[in-house]
Formats: structure tokens, sequence, C-alpha cells
């Protein structure tokens, strides 16, 4: 059975994701005698350090698209020079045979740029079959085994990059997979580490209650310190 996508449970970026956990470590390091009330001491605090350096430490998104458009330029490139060397041996074969024959038909090298790579793989094989096949009837145009190893050679590079590429797009689905849900458990971590920083201090102290409050979004962080700043300048007046 197929593994159902990972949804996050985060609406702000990763980074401050991270950034979070941090900032209520330094406070739960703080409150280490309280917290230790709740069976959440140094040693489970480390754990939550170390499971934020992990996921800070997995590539971002951006790196593995990165990684990924390289190797489609590579296989573009690779899919470029395998259609020169087909048409270069499709020139020869016109010269010998009317562009309408059976003869030139049978190579099947119609529309090369229309082509999906799979197709133009199983097309560089089969020009490759049929001009030797004929090899020496095609001797006087310049079709040698020198012309098709050269396309040979360009099918191998760009099935080579085909694979590459198709690797590269499983490893960033992967590497999307993994951040998503190593992030869930890192949340998941927070939100117990801040339930609990909120009832040692509810009804105490809300200066420190406030500390372990989470919010949806950077848009609802960026309210509440408006609100502060707006209650913090009326007092002062």
């Amino acid at each position: 059975m197929k593994k159902q996508a990972s949804n996050r449970k985060h609406n702000y970026p990763d980074a401050d994701l991270h950034q979070q956990v941090l900032e209520r470590l330094r406070y739960a390091h703080r409150d280490l005698e309280q917290f230790e009330q709740y069976n959440f001491g140094v040693e489970r605090m480390k754990k939550l350090k170390a499971l934020a350096d992990r996921f800070r430490d997995l590539p971002d998104d951006d790196e593995l698209v990165g990684e990924q458009m390289i190797l489609s330029e590579k296989k573009y490139k690779a899919s470029d020079d395998l259609q020169a060397a087909i048409r270069s041996l499709m020139t020869r074969v016109a010269l010998k045979f009317n562009n309408r024959s059976g003869r030139y038909r049978k190579f099947g090298a119609g529309k090369l740029g229309d082509m999906t790579d799979a197709q133009l793989i199983f097309c560089a094989r089969r020009v490759v079959r049929v001009a030797r096949q004929q090899i020496d009837f095609l001797d006087d145009v310049g079709v040698s085994e020198k012309v098709l190893g050269r396309i040979s050679d360009a099918c191998q590079i760009f099935e080579n990059a085909v694979n590459l590429q198709q690797d590269k797009v499983a490893d960033r689905d992967i590497g999307v997979e993994r951040r998503v849900d190593l992030g869930n458990e890192l949340y998941d971590e927070l939100v117990v580490l801040c339930n609990i920083g909120k009832d040692i201090w509810d009804k105490k102290d809300n200066q420190k209650y406030e500390n372990y409050c989470l919010y949806e979004s950077n848009n609802d962080q960026k309210i509440v310190r408006k609100e502060k700043l707006a209650k913090f300048a009326d007092s002062e007046g």
C-alpha cells in the first residue's frame, strides 16, 4: 500500500520553526526546576536540541530543486547532441532515398523534437539497427560504423542523463517527505514543551506564560508584537 503523503503541521517557514525551538529551549532551561516536575529535564531538552539540529541540516527544497535543474540541463544538452547525430545520419539517408519513401520511413526519425525521452532513445536504437542492416548499400552516401557509433554513444549518454534526472526527482520527493516528517516530529515536541511552560506560569506570571505561546503563522506573531509595542507606548505616554 502506498504511503499517504505527510502534511506540515506548522504554517510558518522551517527556519522559523527551528528558531522557535531554540528560543523556547532557552526559556525551558531558565525554568528547568519547574520542568523537571513534569519529567521534562535536561536529557529530553538535549534530545529536542539534537532533533532541531538534524532538521536544520536537512537540504531544503531550493537545494533539491537546484540539483534537479542541473541534471535537467545536462539531459537537455544530451538530447540535443543525440538528435543532431540522428539528423546527420538521416541527411545521408535522404540523399539515397526519397524522404517520402518506405525505405526512409522505416527509420522512423520524423519529428525528433516532439518525441518523449523514451521515444527518442527507442528511435536512436532503431535507426542504428536499420542503417546497419543496409550499411553496404548506404556506403556511397557516407554512412559508416563511425556515424552509427556516434549515435550509439550519444544515445547511451542521453539514457544515463535521463536516469540520473529521474533519480534526482525521486530524491527530491524523498527529501521533501523526510523534511516534513522530521518537522512534524519537531513541532509536536515543541508543542509539548510549550504546553508545560504555559501550565507552569498560568495565573502566576503573564510575561513568562507568553514566552511559551505559539502562533499559527508569522502574521500572528507580528500582530502580537505590534499589540505589545502599542501597550508599551501607551504606558510610556
